[in-house]
């Protein structure tokens, strides 16, 4: 078991200066102390809102490349849970900021955007189920560490930019990343090296992905041409 623990562990490590440079990025600090523009946050809504849609799509490759009920009703779950759940409560905090859901489903992604779920798209097509975990795990998780670290910084004096703080360090958001993680720690527990090594390759580039799309929103990022 200590073993397989240390999979992720080493995960972590391996990422641990980009999500560092995710705490430091300005639209991060921005939420914590209040002084994020709200119209590049209203960039960032719209923009997660369509990266939830493919990400659910993701959570749908993983229930047909399940290999047992638990883990198909895991995935079903988390389909659920984003595609229902978050997404009404994510189209219920926009109208907070006057965004629309028909403004939201008009609106094009931006290039960042359309990368990072063409990436998670393209795993969950072509990858094994653990490719997939490695794929999604950068967000469930990174998001987690931003809200539980913001939480002990004080939190943002900003009351919706503390509601988005509190959610993602909440103990129901939390035990989605700690779910996916003993997933994945079990899934990898008789690979290979080679084998790990592609499924880290798969979790750094999500997790370069999770700060270019901190970068795209704090430069409201849109096609050149």
């Amino acid at each position: 078991m200590a073993q397989n623990k240390l999979f992720t562990d080493e995960l972590r490590r391996t990422a641990a200066p980009i999500w560092e440079a995710d705490l430091r990025h300005p639209f991060v600090r921005g939420l914590a102390d209040g002084s994020l523009p709200t119209e590049k946050f209203k960039f960032y809504l719209i923009q997660d809102y369509l990266f939830l849609l493919d990400y659910s799509r993701v959570f749908a490759h993983g229930v047909i490349k399940a290999h047992d009920e638990a883990t198909m009703a895991m995935f079903a779950t988390l389909l659920n849970e984003t595609l229902n759940t978050e997404m009404d409560l994510h189209r219920g905090y926009c109208a907070k900021f006057g965004i629309s859901a028909a403004e939201m489903e008009a609106a094009p992604m931006a290039p960042t955007t359309h990368a990072y779920t063409r990436h998670l798209l393209d795993v969950a097509q072509v990858g094994t189920l653990a490719d997939i975990v490695a794929g999604v795990l950068p967000c469930q998780w990174g998001y987690a560490e931003i809200g539980t670290t913001l939480t002990k910084q004080g939190g943002s004096p900003e009351p919706l930019y503390q509601e988005w703080i509190e959610m993602y360090a909440s103990p129901e958001f939390l035990s989605l990343g700690e779910s996916l993680r003993g997933l994945l720690n079990n899934l990898t527990a008789e690979h290979s090296t080679s084998q790990k090594e592609q499924i880290k390759s798969y979790f750094l580039l999500s997790s370069r992905y999770e700060y270019l799309f901190w970068e795209m929103a704090y430069t409201q990022e849109v096609w050149k041409v």
